[in-house]
């Protein structure tokens, strides 16, 4: 194999990506949730017709697609690479002024926008792997957009680099885009007939040379609280207020573990992620989250007893309780598709890195396509601190990435178990 040049892409990419507000919202019905994620869309689409993929197409539904078609006589089963393109909710994703933090020392990073503001590896232990790297933040204000920007710069700088060096041989590569994946809603809409691979990774993890073959499951709960209102001057013995029954059910959880704040590994969670109402009315929004899926049922069950015990003080109120299947653990289904997951650790041993295989303590839209008959890993994208002010990522795990998926490209070119 001729080796890939060193003039990548991926952090000039990167940086012109990220300043693009892509914020999905989980309020909005429409698909995509943000009009503004097309912005980034057509932006792609733009630089994937100017490297030659002729098919690179934006859908209605902010979806973008294109294939590197073969440079090999073999017959190559075809892949997939995907990453999403919004941003979380969680914090602000508009107006991101990207800063390059060159030669990183081992010290805190300073902020420009707070001079009280910095980035300490006593605080974020990862950054003690970065010497001598170059890190990219935001300047503090708003997050930076590694999650998942940095996976789409790398699969565009993989693309390019293979184009670039037709040595390389490699069969179909499909390339896909999807917007709305921090809000659950992931691949709903995807054209799967559009891309027609036998397999897919997604580029969405986090640390330098993991590979993720194993999620959470995952469900949403909405319980809504019927209360009685009426005038607070006259409310003695008359008002349940739906909003306190729903504040009391919140305090009723367990306390010293099933949350976020207390579960680590393998252990799973009941998280109450909104609320909203009246006196009359209120809804409480959770999301439960466990590896095995049987669990998700064990806890679900445990909150509606949680909801009943606190309901039967108030006698002329009642609630409904929905629960809404979100994703299932990737696990189950590659399983039988260990191969996948052997190309990956492959490429990333080919790369220089050690690789790290296991779960991740959340979904990627390759859990919901592994579902859906794409089977689906993820692989490290190289970001830290997802979701907030004190999101990095160092260029130089952008260009592993990208080293990664050009790596894997050629190895299933050479590979007949899967033709």
């Amino acid at each position: 194999m001729q080796s890939v040049p060193k003039k990548y892409t991926v952090s000039d990419r990167f940086l012109n990506y990220v300043k693009i507000d892509t914020q999905s919202d989980p309020n909005s019905p429409t698909c995509p949730s943000t009009e503004k994620q097309k912005n980034l869309g057509r932006l792609l689409v733009q630089e994937l017709l100017e490297m030659g993929i002729s098919d690179a197409e934006l859908d209605e539904n902010g979806y973008v697609y294109g294939t590197l078609k073969s440079n090999t006589n073999k017959a190559v089963p075809t892949i997939c690479f995907c990453s999403h393109m919004d941003t979380s909710p969680d914090c602000s994703g508009e107006n991101v002024k990207p800063i390059i933090h060159k030669n990183y020392n081992g010290g805190s990073i300073l902020y420009a926008s707070d001079a009280n503001l910095s980035l300490h590896p006593d605080e974020h232990p990862a950054l003690k792997d970065q010497i001598g790297n170059d890190i990219i933040t935001s300047d503090g204000t708003t997050l930076l957009g590694a999650d998942n920007k940095a996976g789409v710069a790398e699969i565009m700088d993989a693309i390019f680099q293979l184009i670039q060096n037709p040595s390389i041989k490699h069969g179909d590569i499909k390339i896909l885009f999807t917007p709305d994946e921090e809000i659950g809603r992931r691949v709903e809409k995807v054209n799967l007939a559009k891309v027609n691979a036998k397999f897919a990774y997604t580029i969405d993890g986090e640390t330098l040379g993991h590979i993720e073959d194993e999620t959470f499951s995952a469900d949403a709960v909405n319980i809504t609280i019927h209360g009685v209102s009426t005038h607070p001057g006259f409310a003695k013995n008359k008002m349940e207020s739906a909003i306190k029954i729903a504040a009391e059910i919140i305090a009723a959880l367990p306390k010293n573990n099933l949350s976020p704040e207390t579960t680590e590994g393998r252990e799973g969670f009941i998280h109450p992620t909104g609320i909203s109402g009246s006196i009359e009315k209120s809804t409480v929004q959770f999301i439960i989250r466990d590896f095995d899926t049987k669990q998700l049922a064990v806890y679900e069950n445990e909150l509606k007893n949680i909801t009943k015990q606190v309901i039967a003080n108030y006698p002329h109120s009642s609630f409904e309780f929905e629960v809404i299947e979100q994703y299932r653990n990737m696990k189950e289904v590659l399983v039988a598709h260990p191969q996948i997951v052997d190309y990956a650790i492959a490429a990333i041993e080919r790369a220089g890195m050690k690789p790290f295989a296991g779960g991740i303590r959340g979904g990627t839209d390759g859990s919901r396509l592994s579902f859906m008959g794409l089977p689906c890993p993820n692989i490290f994208a190289g970001g830290h601190n997802f979701h907030g002010r004190f999101e990095y990522v160092p260029v130089e795990s952008m260009i592993k990435a990208t080293e990664v998926i050009v790596s894997i490209a050629e190895k299933v070119s050479k590979n007949k178990s899967l033709q």
